[in-house]
């Protein structure tokens, strides 16, 4: 059976994002600072078609785990405008469904790609992703608001944070406006690495 995950990166003081985010300055200029150790890794390279990283490690069996149990995507339009202009074709090997406004026709790509555009809210976009899993994990992509957005619909069943050791200051956090009661938390996990402190976390709607 599916479950509703999402694996993000955030700095130490809660940052999900920088500020002034654009498709010209994604994440508001702070990937290198809060994805350092993911960059470092084969693995990322390798899953956004591409070569580059210094090492295939543990962190690199992390990267390999949450793409091989994902059978969808849900994301939000500012991640998706942010990245249209960028990613390679057929990035995610699955379908991806995004929450927007825009009427769009289905963008398919070649390979096994398809970017859906949906227009009437999270639990509609849900029930499409759950059909295009077949039985995998469905993740949630970002960005935060998508996240809270879920959470706050008591929807998330699982989710990796990845805490970098820097400082932001400001920018667009991970849990702001997260509804504090809705969830019992568990913490699953927890896997220390030279750059990063990974923590999973198993939630359960109260």
């Amino acid at each position: 059976m599916s479950k509703i995950i999402f694996d993000s990166g955030i700095s130490l003081d809660g940052f999900f994002a920088g500020d002034n985010r654009s498709p010209s300055n994604p994440m508001g200029g702070v990937s290198p600072k809060i994805h350092r150790w993911m960059f470092k890794q084969k693995a990322f390279w390798k899953h956004i078609n591409m070569e580059g990283g210094e090492e295939y490690g543990a962190d690199s069996k992390l990267i390999d785990e949450v793409f091989a149990r994902t059978g969808a995507y849900i994301m939000g339009k500012r991640m998706f405008e942010e990245g249209e202009v960028v990613w390679k074709e057929d990035l995610y090997k699955t379908d991806v469904y995004v929450l927007t406004h825009e009427q769009r026709k289905p963008w398919v790509q070649q390979g096994t790609t398809t970017y859906y555009f949906i227009n009437d809210g999270i639990q509609h976009a849900l029930e499409k992703a759950k059909q295009s899993a077949n039985g995998k994990d469905i993740r949630i992509q970002g960005g935060a608001n998508t996240i809270q957005q879920f959470l706050n619909a008591g929807l998330v069943d699982e989710f990796f944070i990845h805490i970098a050791p820097v400082f932001l200051g400001s920018g667009i956090r991970l849990f702001d406006g997260i509804q504090k009661d809705k969830y019992d938390i568990q913490i699953a996990e927890v896997i220390s690495s030279d750059l990063v402190t990974h923590l999973k976390y198993r939630l359960t709607k109260k």
